[in-house]
């Protein structure tokens, strides 16, 4: 795998979500400064995966929490599914100086490009912001056997092979890339463990009620409806601290060493004019700082990790080591 290196461009736009369209009066903008300086006239955003995935929850709540806040109407949602969230890429930078399209993206997207080899990557898009951070999540069906993370452990370490584990990334992404660290804390070999990607948590979802893998891995705002209603057991997150409202401890207190956390932003086609940039980022800016976007980073377990710009592209430079990176350390 050889590692390219990125040339951002410049930076700022918006978020994505399954078919979905939020209809508000028509607005008109002359250019002037009369309205909020945010209204953009059939906005669209794209989710690269399917519904019910972390991508989809963060465009479906960023769009909402924008139409709620008065900061723009008429946003339209769309999913364009494939190749872990690279059909999508391709699609976008294919939109060259469409300034009314964004893509929800993080981590996944930067895996899937190194993992499909993908003609397409982040360094052809205009990075506009990092939105969130959050720890995955490790959950078992209601009636799965496993009560805790060291029954878990325990069984597969005897049958790594035996035990498939389902995440909603391609490998390279952070559905993959955690459970692989947590094999490895383990004692297992990553090359022993049997990954089953999915197209999103939503996909993965099914799979997991139905016993269709032994326990899956994904974003905690992803299933936290499901972990309270009881119907994903939750046996341990993979970040730093518990999450608040959530009985289950992180991998470190229950012996595992393992500390990872996966984020979430927004990207926008390449070749924007400075005017379209300008007023993304003083859109998705006021979203961030808006009542209704606190409110849901709190009710989704998200973190804040708002950065914009020339900084959030030199993330993803970073992004892209650190994927090759650990797949080099751990054999993959």
């Amino acid at each position: 795998m050889r590692l390219r290196t990125p040339r951002w461009r410049h930076a700022l736009a918006l978020s994505g979500a399954a078919v979905l369209v939020f209809v508000g009066p028509p607005l008109l903008t002359t250019g002037s400064e009369g309205d909020t300086g945010t209204q953009i006239p059939g906005l669209r955003f794209m989710v690269p995966n399917t519904p019910g995935g972390g991508y989809d929850i963060t465009a479906r709540t960023a769009a909402k929490n924008a139409e709620d806040a008065g900061l723009t109407h008429n946003i339209e949602v769309f999913n364009l599914p494939g190749a872990g969230g690279t059909v999508g890429l391709s699609r976008l930078v294919g939109e060259h100086g469409n300034g009314r399209l964004a893509m929800s993206m993080g981590l996944g997207v930067v895996g899937a490009v190194r993992s499909n080899d993908a003609p397409k990557t982040l360094a052809d898009t205009t990075p506009i912001a990092r939105l969130t951070e959050e720890q995955d999540v490790v959950v078992v069906a209601k009636d799965s056997p496993y009560r805790t993370i060291d029954d878990l452990v325990g069984a597969w370490k005897k049958k790594p092979g035996k035990l498939p584990v389902g995440g909603g990334s391609a490998p390279g992404g952070p559905d993959h890339l955690a459970p692989m660290l947590m094999a490895r804390a383990a004692g297992i070999a990553p090359r022993d463990v049997n990954y089953v990607p999915f197209d999103g948590g939503g996909e993965l979802l099914a799979s997991i009620l139905g016993n269709k893998v032994a326990f899956g891995v994904s974003g905690v705002g992803e299933y936290l409806d499901q972990i309270k209603a009881g119907e994903l057991r939750l046996l341990a997150v993979t970040g730093p601290k518990r999450v608040a409202g959530l009985d289950a401890p992180t991998l470190q207190e229950a012996g595992y060493d393992v500390n990872f956390t996966n984020w979430r932003g927004i990207v926008a086609p390449p070749g924007l004019t400075d005017a379209e940039r300008t007023k993304l980022t003083r859109l998705i800016e006021e979203l961030h700082d808006s009542p209704e976007w606190r409110q849901s980073l709190k009710q989704n377990g998200w973190d804040d990790a708002f950065l914009t710009g020339e900084e959030f592209g030199e993330f993803l430079d970073a992004q892209d080591a650190r994927v090759v990176s650990v797949l080099k350390e751990l054999g993959l």
